[in-house]
Order: C-alpha cells, then sequence, then structure tokens
C-alpha cells in the first residue's frame, strides 16, 4: 500500500429478513435449549428468510442504506462477498448493480464465506488507493439458513441471515472513517474444517472444536499484524469488530491481543452467526448505538472457510445510520 492515496469509509448500512428466530422456538423442534444455546454461543435469536428475501434482496437494501448513510447515489465498484449467491451462475452482484440503478459499473462477488466483507473491504481499498475507481460499495450478504440441517442443533442454532455493506471513496489520511491497515492469509490444507460438499441434498459443514482454535489464533495474529502497520497498540484500540462467530470466540481473541474485553462489539445475541453479512452488520449497529464517536480507533477482524482469515485497522467514520432491525 506504500504510496497509495487514502481510502475513507462514508456509510454503512445492514439489513435483516423479517422472521425472528428464538432459542425457543429451535428448542420445540429440536434436541436443545435456550441454555444450552447461550451457554455456548452467546446467542438468543436470529433471522431466517423467506423465498422474498433471496441474498441479492437483502443485499440490495444494505447497499441502498449505505449510500443514504453517504449521502450518495452511485458508486465506481460493487463488490458483493457472499456463499450463498442467488444463483451457481452467474454471480450476484451485476443483479444488485442493477436493482441499485448503477448498471454499467464493475462489479463481482468474492467467496471467502465468513472472511468475506474484509476480504471484499480491503480489495475495494486497493482498488480506489491505485486511483483505479473513486469510490466503492462494498456488500457482505448471505441466507445462510439455506445450507444448513434443520434438524443438527450443531449448525441450526447458530446461523441466522443477512446483509450489510459500506461505502467508501478516496480521501485523506486524517479524515473519519479512513482506512490503516489491511491483511489477508489463507490455507487451503483446511478447506475441509468448513464446507457444503458437493452434491445435491449436501449440508453445511464445521468441526468445531478445530475452528475455534485456528479462528482464535488466525484473527488474534491478523489483529497483531494491522496494529503494528498502524502503529497502534491493543488497549488504545476503541472498538473490535471481530466476525459474529460466538461470543467465545469474540472474548478469546480479546484476550489474546490485549484489547479490553469491554471493547468487543457484540451483535451475535440478536441476529447469530451472519457469515459474511456479520462485521458490517455489527458496524451498522454500533453507529445505532451511538457510542463509537469518529475518529475512534477500529479493527475488523475475520475467519472463514478455505481457510480464509484478515484484519483491517481504521478510523470510526463520521455517519448517521438506519437501524436494520
Amino acid at each position: 500500500m506504500s504510496g497509495a492515496r487514502p481510502v475513507v469509509v462514508r456509510g454503512v448500512g445492514g439489513a435483516l429478513p423479517k422472521k425472528v428466530v428464538t432459542n425457543e422456538h429451535l428448542s420445540a423442534v429440536m434436541d436443545t435449549s435456550d441454555e444450552w444455546i447461550r451457554r455456548r454461543t452467546g446467542i438468543a435469536e436470529r433471522r431466517h428468510s423467506d423465498e422474498t428475501e433471496s441474498t441479492s434482496v437483502l443485499a440490495t437494501l444494505a447497499g441502498q442504506r449505505a449510500l443514504a448513510s453517504a449521502g450518495v447515489a452511485t458508486a465506481g465498484l460493487l463488490i458483493v462477498a457472499t456463499s450463498t449467491p442467488d444463483k451457481v451462475c452467474p454471480a450476484t452482484a451485476p443483479k444488485v448493480a442493477a436493482n441499485l440503478g448503477l448498471n454499467g459499473i464493475g462489479a463481482f462477488d468474492v467467496s471467502a464465506v465468513c472472511s468475506g466483507f474484509v476480504y471484499a473491504l480491503a480489495t475495494a481499498t486497493w482498488a480506489i488507493g491505485s486511483g483505479a475507481v473513486e469510490s466503492a460499495l462494498v456488500v457482505g450478504a448471505d441466507t445462510f439458513t439455506t445450507l444448513l440441517d434443520p434438524t443438527d442443533r450443531t449448525t441450526s442454532v447458530i446461523f441466522g441471515d443477512g446483509a450489510g455493506a459500506a461505502y467508501l471513496s478516496a480521501g485523506s489520511a486524517d479524515e473519519p472513517g479512513a482506512i490503516k491497515a489491511s491483511t489477508l492469509h489463507s490455507d487451503g490444507d483446511g478447506e475441509n474444517l468448513i464446507q457444503v460438499p458437493r452434491g445435491e441434498g449436501s449440508f453445511f459443514e464445521m468441526q468445531g472444536k478445530e475452528v475455534f482454535t485456528q479462528a482464535v489464533a488466525a484473527m488474534s495474529g491478523s489483529v497483531e499484524t494491522v496494529l503494528a502497520s498502524a502503529g497502534w497498540t491493543a488497549p488504545e484500540v476503541d472498538s473490535l469488530i471481530a466476525h459474529q462467530a460466538n461470543l467465545r470466540i469474540l472474548n478469546t481473541v480479546a484476550s489474546v491481543t490485549g484489547i479490553p474485553a469491554s471493547k468487543a462489539e457484540v451483535h451475535l445475541d440478536r441476529v447469530g452467526n451472519t457469515s459474511a453479512a456479520s462485521i458490517p452488520l455489527a458496524m451498522t449497529d454500533a453507529g445505532t448505538k451511538g457510542h463509537r464517536k469518529p475518529g475512534d480507533k477500529v479493527v475488523l477482524t475475520a475467519f472463514g472457510g478455505g481457510t480464509t482469515w484478515g484484519a483491517i485497522a481504521m478510523t470510526w467514520p463520521k455517519i448517521s445510520v438506519v437501524d436494520p432491525h
């Protein structure tokens, strides 16, 4: 990124399906309980999409709200991070661009599962920083419940559906919302840890214990990398916005990195693990709460299938946000 022009996040937005599924709802149809789910994950409820709330529909609404948050009507590039595209082919991003009235711009999907938004945001930052485009809309959107075995309590209690988005453009390094550093990584030897095997009728599978261990190590390491690049120390961080997988992972990453656990944003209690949407939805939630100040030091980090992981250091933007709930 040496010599690249500064890039600034100027708006965020989110969208959630209408249907709320509580732990009590799940305990009525499978062998689980509210206490068991809360203790293991920290989740109280999640949203499930219906046939009218596809990935592209949720992505479009989140994108509209991010553009409105930024006070703009267009973008030079659109990236949609998703593992649940509307169709296997073509990509979902061109459809979302058309829905937003952005026909003609570059639009493509990124598939990095729960790391998708971090991958897409870093990619958009590089595109703007290089001068290739002036602005970009980055969307993380997943309807992950469509991939789950509804009788499997190890996965069905965790995931929910949703979309979140961020608008960014060229700016100044000292502006609120400026992106300071990013890092991306992968290890294909771990592809079987988080997967949907090929074949009709296949459901999402995850090796939970191994994923927990690797996620903590990977996210903690990438956080330490971007802190060093940004010239920040862990105690200086005002907000840790990690992928909302489960509460134990959030608290452990905070502990390992030295960031106070009180600085970890928690949104999963109301929406579950929304995969690529989780970080922008947590950003949107933080914006609606109003407890982040422009210029606050913020670190984003995620771990996902592939395996993939990464982190971004940025300052909190000066924005107004629509509550997706």
